[in-house]
């Protein structure tokens, strides 16, 4: 099989964890960046949970594509798989994203499962910013987890206000 591509748009973005040949910027259509997952595990645990980003129907979402070599395909699925679906609240997919320069490839990216018990649901800024708010996990504090993304997001000029809104609200300048 040739080479494959794989969406980030949160995490993936600032620490993708898999070899790749090539980084492209890419949006991905009919789905939107979103903290719509409680986390039990990474930055938040059961009795006390943060919140991570999820892909959520509607919308769009601009983030990295990542271009891997086909024979690491078996490789890198096994690690997107142990680092996204450790809880299967997301679900495995393959989507067409449109790459910077125009065109349409298919890319593996993992979806928000909304029938599972972690889905939050479309959050106001004010609710996302207090479940963030001294959630801590296995993955360190949740803050730091927005707060970096949306550093990331900035320096490759992407712009995402509601996350920009959930930021000033758990860390105030």
């Amino acid at each position: 099989m040739g080479d494959f591509w794989v969406f980030g748009y949160g995490s993936l973005i600032w620490r993708p964890g898999f070899a790749h040949v090539e980084t492209q910027r890419a949006r991905l259509h009919g789905y939107r960046r979103s903290l719509c997952v409680y986390s039990f595990v990474h930055r938040g645990t059961r009795q006390r949970p943060g919140l991570v980003l999820g892909l959520d129907r509607g919308g769009s979402c601009v983030g990295l594509a990542f271009r891997v070599p086909g024979e690491l395909r078996d490789e890198v699925i096994a690690y997107l798989r142990e680092r996204e679906l450790v809880t299967n609240v997301y679900l495995e997919r393959t989507l067409k994203i449109r790459l910077d320069g125009g065109r349409t490839v298919e890319a593996v990216a993992y979806i928000v499962d909304r029938q599972h018990e972690q889905y939050a649901g479309g959050l106001d800024a004010a609710h996302a910013a207090a479940v963030v708010r001294g959630a801590v996990g296995q993955s360190g504090n949740n803050e730091d987890y927005v707060i970096s993304t949306l550093e990331h997001l900035e320096a490759l000029g992407i712009s995402d206000h509601w996350l920009e809104d959930v930021a000033r609200r758990v860390a105030p300048l």
